[in-house]
């Protein structure tokens, strides 16, 4: 019978980076921000839905190669899948431990708003207007709502 750190080492080992849960959360932002379905990702591809599925959660780590196609396919730069990541995942910090051979705690992050449905629906619906000076009043009004810090 397995010991009980063991069995916690194991565990540890099936859950998804919080490095790759980032870079998926980053594929599924641009993907919805440009109405794309995760069928369509997965024929630019040449995968199954399933597969970007499990790339968007990390629970499938996205190889360089791979990255490359979908920095391709989702016309952003490599740089955008690992913007706005917390430094105790990518920072100067971490980095620095790495390098000096300390493994840094990895902690998961929460949902942020940028990656809720309503405001990945906002952004979309913002885009489709065509007339700048309509989006333009658009954006005023919505800031106009909002209350100032």
């Amino acid at each position: 019978m397995p010991s009980d750190d063991v069995v916690e080492r194991s565990e540890r080992e099936h859950r998804p980076s919080p490095i790759d849960v980032h870079v998926g959360s980053r594929v599924r932002l641009r993907r919805t921000l440009l109405g794309m379905s995760q069928e369509k990702l997965g024929e630019a591809l040449g995968l199954t839905f399933q597969q970007v599925q499990k790339y968007e959660r990390g629970v499938n780590r996205i190889g360089a190669s791979r990255l490359f196609d979908l920095a391709r396919v989702l016309d952003v730069p490599i740089g955008f899948f690992f913007d706005d990541m917390p430094d105790a995942m990518g920072g100067n910090t971490a980095l620095r431990n790495r390098l000096n051979g300390f493994a840094e705690h990895q902690e998961g992050f929460e949902d942020d708003t940028l990656h809720k449905r309503e405001t990945l629906e906002l952004v979309r619906a913002y885009y489709r207007i065509t007339e700048p000076s309509v989006r333009k009043r658009v954006f005023d009004l919505i800031k106009s709502l909002a209350p100032t810090d």
